[in-house]
C-alpha cells in the first residue's frame, strides 16, 4: 500500500514539473534561443503576449504605473492649448420656456340674425379698428327702426293735442266755465304722451343700434385669419364658432415660466427698473426679439413650482407668430468687471474646482478657484484667477502640478472654448455643478477604470468637459480634450 502510494506521489510530482515546463516553454526556449545566438520566430504565445504588453502601454498596467513603452513615447513638454482670462461685463440672464400668445385676440361674431350679404377682409390681412369686416341683410332692421319712428311721430302729434286741450281747460278755469278736474285730468294726459315719446325715442336708438350690428367691424387692430363663412351664409349671435378669428400680433405677448426660487430675484430687479426680455431661436444662440417684462403673475403653480411672467415684443419682423414655443431669457443684472475663463478651463477634483496656470517658465500650477456663475462657453471666476493669467482649455490628460507644457499654436482644438467677449450671458438659472453655487456642471464623462491600479480612462464628449475622478493620494484629477485619451491619475 506505501509502495502505491509512493508511485502516485511520483507521477503527480513529474505531470506538474511537465505541465510547468510546458507552459512556460516560450520563456526558456527563448532565453535558450538567445543564449545560442538562433532567431527564429516567435512561438504564438509569445506573440500574444507581447501585443498585449503593446495594448498595455498605451493604457494602464496593474500597480498604477504606465509601461516602459508608453513612459518613453510621452516624454518631453505636454502639448496643451491655453486661454488669456479677461475682465469683462458680463449680463446674467434667468432661461424660461414659454409660448407666443396674440396680445388680444377676439373672435368676430354676429350679434344679429341675418343672411351675410358681403364679406370685406381677405384672409390673413391686416386691419385696423373700425373697418368693416362683413354686412348682413339689413331690410327687416330697418323696417323696425322706420316703425320705432313712426310710432314717436304719432306720440309726438297727440301730445300737442294734449297741450292745446289743457290750455283751454286753464282758461275755461279762470272764466269759471270749466272745473279744476278737467285741468287735472289733462294735466296727466300731456304727462303720459310726453313719456310715450320719450319710449318711442328709447325704441328708435335700440332699432338704430340693432341696424348697425347688421355692419361688422374690427374691434381691435390685428390680423386676420381663415374665414368660417361665406357670402350667403345664415349667421345668428348664437354661433360659437364666428365669422373670423382677429389676432393682434403687433405687439406681441410671450408667456414664459421660470422657477419659484427666482421670484424674489426678479421682483427685486423689476422694483429698479423695467426688465428686459430676449425671444430666443431654436438654435439657442440667435435673438428672434428684443422686449420688456409686462407682469409676473400673482401666484405660483403649486404643482411645477413656477411662476409666469409676461413679457410684450414688437414683433416688426414677424418672428413671433401665436401658440409657437420659444425660450425667454431675462435680464436681471449686469456683472461689472468680473474675471471671465473658458467654460473648458475649469477642473474639478476632491477638494473643489481649479485650474491649471501657465507660468512664464512654461510650467503649470494648479491653483483653486471660486466659480460665481457658468454656462457652456465661460465661467465667472469669483478667486483664484486675475485678468491676463493663461490657464489651460485643452491637454488635461498628462498634466500635474510643475508640468512643463508646450502651448501648440494654430487653430483652436474643437474643445477648447475660446474667452467669451463682452456681453456673452451666463445663465442664472443653470444646474448647479459639483462645489460651485449656482453654476451649471459639465457635460458627463464615461469613465472606466481597470479596477487595480487607480488608473481611470476619460471620455470627453465635448468642449470644457471636466473629469470627476481623483488619485488615492488626494491629487488633482485629469480631464481630456475632444478624443477619447488614456490618462494616468497623479
Amino acid at each position: 500500500m506505501a509502495r502505491t502510494f509512493r508511485v502516485l506521489i511520483s507521477v503527480a510530482v513529474i505531470g506538474a514539473v511537465a505541465y510547468g515546463a510546458y507552459v512556460t516553454r516560450d520563456r526558456w526556449l527563448g532565453s535558450a534561443e538567445r543564449l545560442l545566438g538562433i532567431q527564429g520566430p516567435a512561438a504564438p504565445g509569445e506573440q500574444a503576449q507581447g501585443e498585449r504588453r503593446g495594448g498595455q502601454g498605451q493604457g494602464f498596467g496593474q500597480g498604477g504605473g504606465r509601461r516602459r513603452g508608453s513612459l518613453s513615447q510621452f516624454s518631453g513638454p505636454v502639448p496643451v492649448l491655453a486661454a488669456d482670462a479677461a475682465t469683462t461685463d458680463v449680463p446674467v440672464y434667468i432661461d424660461g420656456v414659454g409660448s407666443v400668445k396674440a396680445l388680444n385676440t377676439v373672435t368676430v361674431r354676429a350679434q344679429v340674425n341675418g343672411k351675410i350679404v358681403e364679406i370685406d377682409f381677405e384672409e390673413g390681412q391686416d386691419i385696423r379698428k373700425g373697418d368693416v369686416i362683413a354686412r348682413i341683410d339689413d331690410a327687416v332692421y330697418k323696417a323696425q327702426l322706420d316703425q320705432a319712428i313712426a310710432k314717436k311721430a304719432q306720440d309726438e302729434a297727440l301730445l300737442a293735442g294734449a297741450q292745446r286741450d289743457l290750455a283751454r281747460y286753464q282758461l275755461m278755469v279762470k272764466s269759471a266755465s270749466g272745473t279744476q278736474q278737467q285741468v287735472d285730468t289733462q294735466l296727466s294726459l300731456v304727462a303720459q304722451y310726453t313719456a310715450q315719446i320719450q319710449s318711442d325715442q328709447a325704441a328708435i336708438e335700440s332699432a338704430q343700434a340693432t341696424l348697425d350690428y347688421t355692419t361688422i367691424k374690427a374691434p381691435i387692430d390685428g390680423r386676420t385669419g381663415i374665414r368660417n363663412v361665406d357670402i350667403g351664409n345664415l349667421v345668428s349671435s348664437s354661433d360659437t364658432t364666428g365669422i373670423v378669428t382677429l389676432s393682434q400680433i403687433r405687439p406681441i405677448s410671450v408667456l414664459f415660466s421660470i422657477p419659484q426660487q427666482q421670484l424674489a430675484r426678479v421682483n427685486a430687479a423689476s422694483a429698479a427698473g423695467s426688465l428686459s426680455v430676449q425671444a430666443m431661436g431654436g438654435d439657442g444662440q440667435t435673438v428672434v426679439d428684443n422686449g420688456s417684462l409686462a407682469v409676473v403673475d400673482n401666484q405660483v403653480d403649486p404643482t411645477t413650482g413656477t411662476v409666469k411672467l409676461k413679457a410684450n415684443f414688437p414683433n416688426d419682423k414677424l418672428a413671433l407668430w401665436p401658440g409657437a414655443f420659444v425660450n425667454a431669457r431675462l435680464l436681471v443684472e449686469t456683472l461689472k468687471g468680473v474675471t471671465v475663463i473658458p467654460t473648458a478651463a475649469v477642473q474639478r477634483g476632491p477638494n473643489g474646482t481649479f485650474v491649471y496656470i501657465v507660468k512664464p517658465d512654461q510650467t503649470v500650477a494648479m491653483k483653486p478657484v471660486k466659480v460665481r456663475l457658468q454656462d457652456d462657453a465661460q465661467a465667472v471666476i469669483a478667486e483664484g484667477v486675475v485678468a491676463g493669467d493663461k490657464v489651460v482649455t485643452t491637454g488635461f490628460a498628462r498634466l500635474q502640478d510643475g508640468s512643463k507644457v508646450q502651448i501648440s499654436q494654430g487653430a483652436a482644438a474643437p474643445d477648447a472654448t475660446a474667452p467669451a467677449a463682452d456681453g456673452q450671458p451666463v445663465a442664472e438659472n443653470a444646474a448647479p455643478g459639483a462645489g460651485n453655487d449656482g453654476q451649471r456642471p459639465h457635460r458627463q464623462h464615461n469613465g472606466q477604470g481597470d479596477g487595480n491600479g487607480g488608473h481611470r480612462k476619460h471620455n470627453a464628449d465635448g468642449a470644457g468637459s471636466a473629469n470627476s475622478g481623483a488619485n488615492a493620494n488626494g491629487g488633482a484629477p485629469a480631464s481630456t480634450g475632444s478624443t477619447t485619451t488614456q490618462t494616468q491619475q497623479q
